[in-house]
């Protein structure tokens, strides 16, 4: 009797096969695999509107003003047993701000504008998770879709903070036409300067970029964007894959780089990393709704035992 993988079509695979007729040996494999593709991809139509909608979790995550300035809060949590959200604005009151538990393991919390109509909670200053756990524990996160984190000098841990300028940048330029044939320069922000310091966005832009272009690149790929807390992982140990490294300048300074670049005929790549996180807890994904998993695999199949990281749950 036919196996079920056997029936299952792939789009262009005779073609594949024909290419390479050593893969043909692993064809049981790639219907296999191609079999539980289409039924996440099934789940994911039924449950969020699609991949290409599930992929825009920044845009309805974390922390998003409505037109009307309310703040509309939303995290995914499935193992919390409770959520409040602390910070600046309410005196870090632990619990006059509850989120309402939504299906899927979502939490959400709407946060009327002031009185004046401006947003409840002011640009630049602090917020954090407080999540609940089944076995009574009380911890304090970030957002993982926070777009900006920042450290206090004499501290480790990089905190959450609520990025909404009055004024934000503004980009100038368009987004250049895609070049016939790349010429890549890989380049890391913070090494971009001869001086024995962390160079920032802004030493990038008027001192690095010029060069960049005066050599004949049409591209960069930008290393060590997305906020990692120890520096010397070289950005490959993220904490917070939604927010631009607080170290090398802010979010909007980051934007006039990639503006900048753009006004000269050179296009920006990140180089992100989504193959492992950083298994920090205070300030990272780890133990974000206070299990062993959430975001990964339980361990031991959830652990990079080499670079001491956690290792995402695909699936």
């Amino acid at each position: 009797m036919a196996e079920q993988e056997d029936n299952v079509s792939i789009p262009e695979f005779s073609n594949l096969l024909q290419t390479d007729p050593n893969l043909r040996k692993y064809e049981k494999d790639f219907r296999r695999r191609y079999e539980l593709l289409k039924k996440q991809l099934f789940l994911l139509d039924e449950a969020e509107g699609g991949v290409d909608q599930f992929t825009r979790s920044y845009r309805s995550f974390g922390v998003q003003r409505l037109p009307d300035n309310s703040l509309f809060f939303k995290e995914w949590a499935p193992a919390a047993e409770a959520l409040f959200l602390t910070g600046e604005f309410n005196g870090w009151d632990k619990f006059s701000h509850p989120y309402s538990k939504k299906e899927f393991g979502k939490w959400e919390l709407v946060l009327p504008p002031k009185p004046d109509n401006s947003p409840a909670v002011d640009h630049n200053t602090k917020l954090k998770v407080v999540v609940h756990t089944k076995e009574g524990e009380r911890l304090h996160r970030n957002s993982p879709w926070a777009k900006y984190v920042t450290r206090e000098e004499k501290s480790v841990i990089y905190d959450w903070v609520f990025w909404d300028p009055p004024q934000p940048y503004v980009h100038i330029h368009p987004r250049p036409k895609k070049p016939m044939s790349l010429r890549i320069y890989e380049a890391h922000v913070g090494i971009g300067s001869p001086e024995p310091k962390i160079a920032s966005y802004t030493n990038f832009t008027h001192n690095v970029l010029p060069r960049i272009k005066d050599l004949g690149y049409n591209c960069i790929q930008l290393m060590a964007i997305m906020e990692h807390a120890y520096y010397a992982s070289f950005g490959y140990q993220i904490t917070s894959f939604f927010a631009a490294s607080s170290r090398y300048g802010t979010p909007d300074e980051l934007k006039e780089l990639i503006d900048v670049a753009h006004s000269m005929g050179i296009v920006v790549l990140l180089d992100v990393v989504h193959s492992h996180a950083s298994k920090n807890t205070e300030d990272g994904l780890n133990g974000f709704d206070g299990s062993d998993s959430c975001f990964f695999h339980s361990p031991p199949r959830g652990e990079h035992s080499l670079w001491d990281s956690r290792l995402f749950n695909y699936a």
